[in-house]
């Protein structure tokens, strides 16, 4: 399990939010878990690795996978998006299939 879930019920969106002081940060091999953990859930998936401040974060930049966000508790009204098509939000692999 994530550190925390967060269900925006308005949006249809289940924010995943790993601490990289408890499990490292949201990886590619962690973003694959946590979609299949969730993959019965019936909103997208939004991927948050959480850090203290910039200097961790700048230690584990190279393992973040793309399409995830990142917050700094150090700068809390910012979020770091890792590339994508936009900002804070699923992407097509995390939505539930609607056929």
């Amino acid at each position: 399990m994530p550190d925390v879930v967060i269900h925006d019920i308005a949006r249809k969106w289940l924010l995943l939010i790993e601490a990289v002081t408890s499990a490292g940060p949201v990886d590619g091999k962690r973003r694959k878990e946590l979609k299949e953990l969730f993959k019965g859930f019936k909103t997208g998936m939004v991927f948050v690795t959480t850090f203290e401040n910039r200097q961790t974060m700048s230690r584990f930049l190279r393992q973040i996978s793309w399409e995830t966000e990142v917050w700094v508790a150090d700068d809390p009204d910012h979020i770091v998006h890792f590339n994508g098509e936009r900002f804070l939000g699923p992407y097509p692999d995390t939505l539930p299939n609607t056929r």
